[in-house]
């Protein structure tokens, strides 16, 4: 039979009650802390905009609404048990608020999962979950029209293409996809060959299109859809390693605004791409965690495959509108973009330092 001791020295029953106190008031402390800890799980490097502006972005906006919200933050270097495990992590260092970037769109539904079972939110971003709270992303099949667009124009309708997707495993990549071929499909153009490249590598693109360029023959070709700059760039490598001088390639696009994109496209080796403006994805996403980890109301969404979502709109670039949009933002300046052999090229289009 259990009997309760009770201890009659008043200090020691205080300094058991203050004891306690204090333990209890650490433990709030630090399930304070954790309540205003954001998760930021990014999928890859290959890409220069998430270390170089998603990430940065994102922490500012964070600190300037929140100052006693942390941020944590994990990038996949594309490997999806690796994303799993930093979700994971993320759960156990008691993160409330998800901002998922994932490898993979289908098989993080799991990781959604794992987080909502733990009461977490998750937020998708850029990429669709289909089980996720929250996404967030361009309209990535007007991005891929936009693309396609360009070419049937330049082309005046009438040519055979080469086509470069992105990664099967990334939703973004199926979308920009799809809404390339909504165009192409009806348009007078032929398309010779396709790749799905599985890991967006300008290296693979590269090679692909050399193989495309041996068994067609580079006469053959007269445009390049690539799905993004990277791409693009191992493109243009493949076209000008094959003997292709530089004013005389044919046209290609890109999406994701880089820098070496911009300064190709000033100098005319690339057709276009397509500026998806990351400070207003970034900081949106931000807004949003930062309101759910501190229960306020996140604004009006719209409804993207039964997902609240934040949808916003894409811009093609040319050297026509260059200064009026990347330059304009501050993503990139004209110092940036005017350098060196890209000078000439910048003055002529009426791009001034």
């Amino acid at each position: 039979m259990s009997r309760v001791i009770r201890i009659a020295t008043p200090g020691v029953a205080l300094l058991l009650s203050a004891g306690f106190m204090t333990a209890c008031s650490a433990n709030d402390a630090q399930n304070d802390a954790s309540d205003k800890t954001i998760a930021l799980l990014l999928p890859e490097s290959k890409t220069t905009r998430y270390e170089q502006f998603d990430r940065p972005m994102f922490e500012a906006k964070v600190k300037e609404l929140c100052s006693d919200c942390k941020v944590d933050y994990y990038n996949a270097n594309q490997d999806q048990d690796k994303q799993d495990q930093q979700v994971d992590s993320a759960l156990a260092k008691g993160a409330k608020v998800l901002v998922l970037d994932p490898v993979n769109g289908k098989t993080a539904k799991g990781a959604v999962e794992s987080a909502q079972a733990q009461d977490a939110t998750v937020i998708a971003y850029d990429r669709l979950i289909s089980n996720a709270d929250y996404y967030m992303s361009f309209d990535n099949e007007k991005v891929g029209e936009m693309q396609a667009q360009a070419i049937v124009d330049a082309l005046q309708d009438n040519g055979n293409i080469l086509m470069t997707n992105g990664a099967p495993s990334d939703p973004n990549a199926g979308q920009f996809k799809q809404g390339a071929h909504n165009v192409f499909d009806k348009s007078g153009l032929t398309v010779l060959a396709e790749y799905d490249n599985p890991d967006w590598s300008p290296d693979k693109a590269q090679q692909w299109t050399s193989d495309q360029i041996g068994k067609f023959g580079v006469a053959k070709i007269d445009a390049v859809y690539a799905a993004n700059d990277g791409q693009a760039g191992g493109v243009i490598s493949a076209l000008t390693g094959a003997g292709v001088k530089a004013d005389a390639l044919p046209p290609v696009v890109g999406q994701d605004a880089e820098l070496a994109a911009l300064q190709r496209i000033v100098a005319g080796e690339q057709l276009m791409t397509i500026y998806k403006s990351i400070k207003t994805e970034a900081e949106k996403a931000a807004e949003v965690a930062v309101a759910l980890v501190n229960g306020e109301d996140v604004g009006e969404t719209t409804d993207f495959e039964g997902v609240k979502s934040f949808i916003f709109t894409p811009v093609a670039v040319t050297p026509e509108n260059m200064a009026d949009t990347v330059i304009a933002d501050g993503f990139y300046s004209a110092d940036d973009i005017c350098t060196g052999e890209y000078a000439a090229a910048c003055e002529k289009a009426g791009i001034s330092k």
